[in-house]
């Protein structure tokens, strides 16, 4: 279950296991996600709550009881009840259209997939704080409108307002958390501007070298959920490198040109789309795309993805070479035939070191 804010309003996306929703309208229904899934993958919240009650399994260490079911008192939630309490009791706006259609709000979802809360929400921190008396404000000294003893708003020119889902009611800038830990950079407490190893002054452009750019997102595909959305990749199948028309001057490419990109470890080749929506001495590659299969009738689709092959040699270094680009096939749906891009992208994960964040380790 994700929120998926593309706009200005909100809206929720809800993925099911595919397998086991498969295995339950064939009648076998199984307890856990991981007996259906291939390789005993686990549904990770499935994961979380079974490791949390083994850990606790009387309760005594008191985590027991915050994954017990809402539905049945003492007993171990379930992953379907746990997302039926989220749809019933978090969603505004979702049980009622649910029950417009005779359904219950999981039933919904399962159906649908996608719900939107709000069409428009450009300013929820301007709405007026509900249930106060405004001639008889109680506001705390940080300017906090309390209500019932909690912090329920702020004070913004003499009105209420709800303000922004934090405990000061206000935008924070310094982070006490960050603090307690024992971090006393100030850039981290007190977010600004870091000198890290992507700043101008450490970018040697007269060696050729630029930043990229290389998971941003594109509004028409989510991640790599979207390769089987035909119409949605129709819209967005390739992924060229954006280039400003500075850096295309100087280095002698336009529009359509082929560029290798080095990394640290390793390279692509990729088409060059010049535009000023990037800044000189940045390179952008989008996320989602350049899908490759080694065999032809295996894999991802072969609408969606580029036939490869993959070779390493004897330093352990891998090379990956397209064959042919997307083409169209013979499938139950007749618009696989239709099918009329070659171009699917450039895969570039191949070509990235891993990097931790130097604090968390993430």
């Amino acid at each position: 279950l994700m929120s998926q804010e593309t706009h200005a309003g909100q809206w929720i996306a809800f993925r099911q296991p595919v397998r086991r929703v498969a295995l339950e309208k064939l009648g076998r229904p199984v307890r856990y996600t991981y007996e259906a899934n291939p390789g005993e993958v686990w549904e990770e919240n499935e994961l979380w709550i079974e490791l949390s009650v083994r850990m606790d399994p009387d309760g005594s260490l008191g985590v027991r009881q915050w994954f017990e079911s809402p539905y049945r008192p003492g007993e171990i939630v379930t992953v379907e009840e746990y997302y039926r309490w989220i749809f019933e009791n978090s969603v505004p706006g979702l049980p009622d259209a649910a029950a417009a259609e005779g359904l219950t709000p999981l039933a919904y979802m399962r159906k649908y997939g996608a719900f939107e809360v709000t069409s428009e929400n450009y300013v929820p921190y301007a709405r007026p704080v509900a249930g106060i008396d405004a001639a008889a404000l109680e506001v705390d000294a940080q300017g906090r409108v309390l209500k019932e003893g909690k912090a329920a708003g702020v004070l913004v020119d003499g009105v209420p307002l709800v303000g922004f889902d934090t405990p000061s009611r206000k935008l924070e800038f310094f982070s006490p958390t960050m603090q307690r830990w024992g971090w006393p950079e100030i850039e981290y407490t007190i977010p600004w501007p870091i000198k890290s190893h992507v700043h101008p002054d450490n970018i040697d452009i007269a060696q050729g070298e630029m930043l990229l750019l290389p998971n941003f997102r594109l509004p028409t595909l989510i991640h790599t959920r979207s390769a089987n959305a035909k119409w949605l990749y129709e819209i967005s199948h390739k992924n060229p490198v954006w280039m400003n028309p500075i850096d295309a001057r100087r280095l002698g490419v336009t529009t359509g040109d082929l560029v290798r990109v080095t990394t640290e470890i390793g390279y692509f080749v990729d088409s060059v789309w010049v535009t000023e929506g990037i800044k000189p001495g940045i390179v952008a590659m989008s996320h989602h795309l350049g899908r490759w299969r080694l065999e032809e009738s295996a894999g991802v689709n072969p609408g969606m993805s580029s036939l490869a092959t993959l070779t390493e040699d004897d330093d352990g270094a891998h090379r990956l070479n397209i064959i042919h680009g997307a083409r169209p096939w013979a499938s139950f749906d007749p618009d696989t035939s239709r099918i009329w891009w070659e171009d699917v992208g450039v895969h570039q994960n191949l070509t990235h070191a891993v990097h931790p964040d130097p604090l968390s380790g993430a």
